[in-house]
């Protein structure tokens, strides 16, 4: 009896400090586009399993995701010279193999300002990584949108799709800036 009591009071203790916790604040603006290679990359946390499964297959974005445009190029080897102020662009990000298949994104800019990401590749050959990545791909696109940069959590369930994002995401970020 006296065990449940000292846990019991433990418990709401830790709930307590918990909830008095407050979120800290960044010392300083993020960057619009990321500051270097790698930047991001593993930065975010995963609760859940961190299971994706299946093979990788190139596909167009899930239904409720923005469509890729497909005007744009796979890929830049030569950094394109610099837009008017406010100009739209769209760069390819690097593809990433992950372990469930290769994923790779492509950023629209406005100026130095994300305005759209779409996912050109992602793993998509087994029933469960299309549930998987039609939840997780536009959770990731709002995340980077409102972050301005690869600086992103992953998503619960989607580990390596994340993962994978944000490295995609980051390259594309690279190219835009050089």
């Amino acid at each position: 009896m006296r065990r449940a009591v000292v846990t019991s009071a433990a418990t709401a203790a830790g709930v307590v400090l918990l909830l008095s916790l407050k979120p800290h604040e960044a010392a300083g603006p993020a960057p619009v586009i990321g500051s270097g290679p790698g930047t991001g990359a593993g930065q975010g946390t995963a609760a859940g399993s961190g299971t994706d499964s299946g093979t990788g297959a190139e596909v167009s974005a899930p239904s409720n995701a923005p469509a890729p445009s497909a005007s744009a190029p796979a890929s830049t080897s030569a950094p394109a010279p610099a837009p008017a102020a406010g100009a739209t662009r769209k760069v390819s990000g690097d593809t990433v193999n992950t372990r469930y298949g290769p994923v790779q994104v492509q950023v629209t800019l406005a100026g130095s300002r994300i305005t759209a990401v779409d996912v050109v590749k992602y793993p998509s050959a087994e029933r469960r990584d299309r549930e998987i990545n039609t939840s997780a791909l536009p959770v990731l696109n709002q995340e980077a949108i409102a972050a301005q940069s690869a600086r992103i959590d992953v998503v619960s369930g989607a580990t390596y799709t994340s993962d994978g994002y944000v490295r995609s995401l980051q390259s594309a970020l690279d190219r835009a800036k050089g």
